[in-house]
Protein backbone atom coordinates (compact mmCIF):
# COMPACT_ATOMS: atom_id res chain seq x y z
CA UNK A 1 0.00 0.00 0.00
CA UNK A 2 1.36 3.43 -0.75
CA UNK A 3 0.14 6.19 1.05
CA UNK A 4 0.77 9.66 -0.15
CA UNK A 5 1.51 12.38 2.56
CA UNK A 6 -0.56 16.37 1.73
CA UNK A 7 3.41 17.15 -0.27
CA UNK A 8 2.61 14.49 -2.15
CA UNK A 9 -0.63 15.65 -3.40
CA UNK A 10 0.30 16.84 -7.15
CA UNK A 11 -0.56 15.79 -10.62
CA UNK A 12 2.78 15.58 -12.31
CA UNK A 13 3.19 16.98 -16.12
CA UNK A 14 4.76 14.03 -18.02
CA UNK A 15 4.48 13.34 -22.17
CA UNK A 16 5.21 9.74 -23.04
CA UNK A 17 7.21 10.08 -26.44
CA UNK A 18 5.01 10.38 -29.69
CA UNK A 19 6.29 8.32 -32.63
CA UNK A 20 3.61 10.04 -34.90
CA UNK A 21 0.11 11.99 -34.80
CA UNK A 22 -2.38 12.49 -37.25
CA UNK A 23 -5.45 15.16 -37.50
CA UNK A 24 -8.08 12.99 -38.53
CA UNK A 25 -10.70 15.70 -38.50
CA UNK A 26 -10.76 19.45 -37.37
CA UNK A 27 -13.83 21.56 -36.61
CA UNK A 28 -14.47 24.91 -35.23
CA UNK A 29 -13.06 24.72 -32.26
CA UNK A 30 -11.21 21.27 -32.03
CA UNK A 31 -8.87 18.81 -33.05
CA UNK A 32 -9.43 15.13 -33.72
CA UNK A 33 -6.25 13.68 -33.32
CA UNK A 34 -4.51 10.33 -33.49
CA UNK A 35 -1.46 9.42 -31.59
CA UNK A 36 0.77 6.36 -32.01
CA UNK A 37 2.33 7.00 -28.67
CA UNK A 38 5.41 4.79 -26.87
CA UNK A 39 5.27 3.28 -23.32
CA UNK A 40 8.00 3.13 -20.94
CA UNK A 41 8.47 -0.60 -21.74
CA UNK A 42 9.19 0.24 -25.65
CA UNK A 43 5.84 -0.72 -26.64
CA UNK A 44 3.54 1.52 -29.37
CA UNK A 45 -0.02 2.49 -29.04
CA UNK A 46 -2.69 4.23 -30.50
CA UNK A 47 -4.24 7.43 -28.62
CA UNK A 48 -7.40 9.07 -30.09
CA UNK A 49 -8.66 12.82 -28.11
CA UNK A 50 -9.58 15.38 -28.94
CA UNK A 51 -7.08 18.95 -28.91
CA UNK A 52 -8.72 21.93 -26.87
CA UNK A 53 -8.10 25.52 -26.63
CA UNK A 54 -8.97 25.73 -23.06
CA UNK A 55 -11.73 27.20 -21.44
CA UNK A 56 -12.61 29.17 -17.86
CA UNK A 57 -16.34 29.57 -15.58
CA UNK A 58 -17.44 31.10 -12.53
CA UNK A 59 -19.04 30.82 -9.44
CA UNK A 60 -20.45 33.92 -9.36
CA UNK A 61 -21.96 34.78 -5.88
CA UNK A 62 -23.83 37.54 -4.81
CA UNK A 63 -24.40 38.60 -0.97
CA UNK A 64 -27.80 36.24 -0.43
CA UNK A 65 -24.63 33.12 -1.47
CA UNK A 66 -26.62 32.87 -4.88
CA UNK A 67 -25.16 31.98 -7.78
CA UNK A 68 -25.83 33.14 -10.82
CA UNK A 69 -26.05 30.02 -13.84
CA UNK A 70 -27.73 30.11 -17.25
CA UNK A 71 -29.59 27.17 -18.57
CA UNK A 72 -28.35 26.40 -22.04
CA UNK A 73 -28.89 23.37 -24.49
CA UNK A 74 -26.55 21.32 -25.27
CA UNK A 75 -26.80 18.95 -28.37
CA UNK A 76 -24.06 16.50 -28.01
CA UNK A 77 -25.71 15.35 -24.42
CA UNK A 78 -29.67 16.31 -25.51
CA UNK A 79 -30.26 17.70 -22.24
CA UNK A 80 -30.76 21.79 -21.42
CA UNK A 81 -27.99 21.98 -18.56
CA UNK A 82 -27.81 24.40 -15.50
CA UNK A 83 -24.62 25.89 -16.08
CA UNK A 84 -21.85 29.04 -14.69
CA UNK A 85 -21.13 30.95 -17.45
CA UNK A 86 -18.26 30.15 -19.03
CA UNK A 87 -16.07 30.45 -22.40
CA UNK A 88 -12.97 29.16 -24.80
CA UNK A 89 -9.77 30.95 -24.05
CA UNK A 90 -10.16 31.52 -28.05
CA UNK A 91 -9.04 35.28 -28.44
CA UNK A 92 -5.91 36.23 -29.12
CA UNK A 93 -4.11 38.16 -26.70
CA UNK A 94 -6.40 37.68 -23.92
CA UNK A 95 -5.55 36.12 -20.11
CA UNK A 96 -7.47 33.94 -18.53
CA UNK A 97 -9.08 36.44 -16.17
CA UNK A 98 -10.13 38.39 -18.32
CA UNK A 99 -11.63 36.32 -20.83
CA UNK A 100 -14.02 35.28 -17.68
CA UNK A 101 -14.51 38.78 -17.37
CA UNK A 102 -15.73 39.49 -20.24
CA UNK A 103 -18.06 35.70 -21.00
CA UNK A 104 -19.52 36.98 -17.20
CA UNK A 105 -20.95 40.12 -18.73
CA UNK A 106 -21.95 39.06 -22.70
CA UNK A 107 -23.63 35.36 -20.71
CA UNK A 108 -25.67 36.91 -17.42
CA UNK A 109 -24.93 40.47 -17.41
CA UNK A 110 -22.75 41.28 -14.63
CA UNK A 111 -19.08 42.55 -13.47
CA UNK A 112 -17.76 41.28 -10.09
CA UNK A 113 -15.06 43.74 -7.88
CA UNK A 114 -13.66 40.50 -6.22
CA UNK A 115 -12.07 37.59 -8.19
CA UNK A 116 -10.16 34.04 -6.62
CA UNK A 117 -9.21 30.98 -8.39
CA UNK A 118 -12.05 28.49 -6.95
CA UNK A 119 -9.95 25.28 -8.83
CA UNK A 120 -8.36 24.26 -12.06
CA UNK A 121 -8.82 20.51 -13.50
CA UNK A 122 -8.97 18.65 -16.75
CA UNK A 123 -12.63 17.94 -18.00
CA UNK A 124 -12.52 14.58 -19.35
CA UNK A 125 -8.49 13.80 -19.45
CA UNK A 126 -9.42 10.38 -21.37
CA UNK A 127 -10.40 11.52 -24.72
CA UNK A 128 -10.03 15.58 -24.66
CA UNK A 129 -7.28 18.10 -23.77
CA UNK A 130 -9.61 20.50 -21.81
CA UNK A 131 -7.71 22.24 -19.25
CA UNK A 132 -10.83 24.45 -17.55
CA UNK A 133 -10.35 27.02 -14.84
CA UNK A 134 -13.13 27.83 -12.42
CA UNK A 135 -13.33 31.12 -10.35
CA UNK A 136 -15.14 32.09 -7.66
CA UNK A 137 -16.70 35.86 -8.35
CA UNK A 138 -18.01 38.09 -5.34
CA UNK A 139 -19.62 41.68 -5.41
CA UNK A 140 -21.47 41.60 -8.18
CA UNK A 141 -23.35 44.39 -10.00
CA UNK A 142 -25.50 44.20 -13.05
CA UNK A 143 -23.88 45.57 -16.57
CA UNK A 144 -24.54 45.89 -19.90
CA UNK A 145 -22.84 43.05 -22.24
CA UNK A 146 -20.31 44.30 -24.74
CA UNK A 147 -21.40 46.20 -27.64
CA UNK A 148 -20.01 44.70 -30.44
CA UNK A 149 -21.51 41.22 -29.17
CA UNK A 150 -24.66 39.12 -30.29
CA UNK A 151 -25.77 36.00 -28.81
CA UNK A 152 -26.13 32.93 -31.13
CA UNK A 153 -26.86 29.27 -31.42
CA UNK A 154 -27.76 27.86 -28.53
CA UNK A 155 -26.62 30.78 -26.64
CA UNK A 156 -29.28 32.70 -28.23
CA UNK A 157 -32.06 30.87 -26.52
CA UNK A 158 -30.60 30.50 -22.83
CA UNK A 159 -31.66 32.86 -20.03
CA UNK A 160 -30.11 33.78 -16.70
CA UNK A 161 -31.29 31.99 -13.50
CA UNK A 162 -30.13 32.15 -10.00
CA UNK A 163 -30.06 29.17 -7.29
CA UNK A 164 -28.38 28.91 -3.46
CA UNK A 165 -25.32 28.14 -3.02
CA UNK A 166 -26.77 25.21 -0.85
CA UNK A 167 -29.37 24.04 -3.02
CA UNK A 168 -26.80 23.66 -5.89
CA UNK A 169 -24.75 21.12 -3.34
CA UNK A 170 -28.00 19.16 -2.75
CA UNK A 171 -29.23 19.20 -6.41
CA UNK A 172 -25.57 18.01 -7.25
CA UNK A 173 -25.57 15.03 -4.72
CA UNK A 174 -28.83 13.63 -5.56
CA UNK A 175 -27.74 13.48 -9.34
CA UNK A 176 -29.96 16.34 -11.04
CA UNK A 177 -26.79 18.30 -12.65
CA UNK A 178 -24.38 16.94 -14.96
CA UNK A 179 -22.27 20.14 -16.08
CA UNK A 180 -18.90 19.67 -15.02
CA UNK A 181 -18.44 23.46 -14.70
CA UNK A 182 -21.27 23.58 -12.37
CA UNK A 183 -20.87 20.19 -10.55
CA UNK A 184 -17.24 21.09 -9.48
CA UNK A 185 -17.27 25.05 -9.28
CA UNK A 186 -20.57 23.99 -6.25
CA UNK A 187 -18.61 21.53 -4.73
CA UNK A 188 -15.71 23.60 -4.24
CA UNK A 189 -17.15 26.74 -3.70
CA UNK A 190 -18.82 24.95 -0.67
CA UNK A 191 -16.27 23.65 0.64
CA UNK A 192 -14.10 26.30 0.53
CA UNK A 193 -16.89 28.50 2.33
CA UNK A 194 -17.25 25.99 5.19
CA UNK A 195 -13.38 25.68 5.62
CA UNK A 196 -12.29 29.29 6.19
CA UNK A 197 -14.56 31.31 4.00
CA UNK A 198 -12.58 31.67 1.00
CA UNK A 199 -9.77 33.01 2.55
CA UNK A 200 -7.16 30.34 1.51
CA UNK A 201 -8.04 30.57 -2.12
CA UNK A 202 -5.77 31.40 -4.81
CA UNK A 203 -5.27 35.22 -5.92
CA UNK A 204 -7.54 35.78 -9.50
CA UNK A 205 -3.83 35.86 -11.22
CA UNK A 206 -2.53 32.43 -10.31
CA UNK A 207 -0.52 30.94 -12.54
CA UNK A 208 -2.15 27.68 -14.45
CA UNK A 209 0.78 25.04 -14.67
CA UNK A 210 -1.64 22.14 -16.06
CA UNK A 211 -3.01 24.44 -18.53
CA UNK A 212 0.30 25.77 -20.11
CA UNK A 213 2.26 21.72 -19.70
CA UNK A 214 -0.77 20.78 -21.80
CA UNK A 215 -0.22 23.45 -24.78
CA UNK A 216 3.49 22.97 -24.51
CA UNK A 217 3.48 18.97 -25.26
CA UNK A 218 1.03 19.31 -27.66
CA UNK A 219 0.65 22.73 -29.54
CA UNK A 220 -3.01 23.12 -30.45
CA UNK A 221 -2.01 25.48 -33.64
CA UNK A 222 -0.47 22.14 -35.13
CA UNK A 223 -0.82 22.61 -38.58
CA UNK A 224 -0.35 19.51 -41.17
CA UNK A 225 -2.78 16.51 -41.39
CA UNK A 226 0.18 13.70 -40.47
CA UNK A 227 3.77 14.39 -38.31
CA UNK A 228 6.08 11.62 -37.72
CA UNK A 229 9.12 12.29 -35.05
Amino acid sequence: MIILGRDELADVPLAWPVASSTVLAEGAITKYVQDQVRTPDGHLITREYLKHPGAVGVIALDDHERVALVRQYRHPVRHRLIEPPAGLLDVGGEDYLQAMQRELAEEAGLAAGRWAVLIDLFTTPGILGESLRIYLARDLEAVDGPDDFTLEGEEAHMDVVWASLDDLVEAVLYGHLHNPTVVSGVLAAWTARQRDGFLSLRPADAAWPALESVREASPFEESGHEQHF
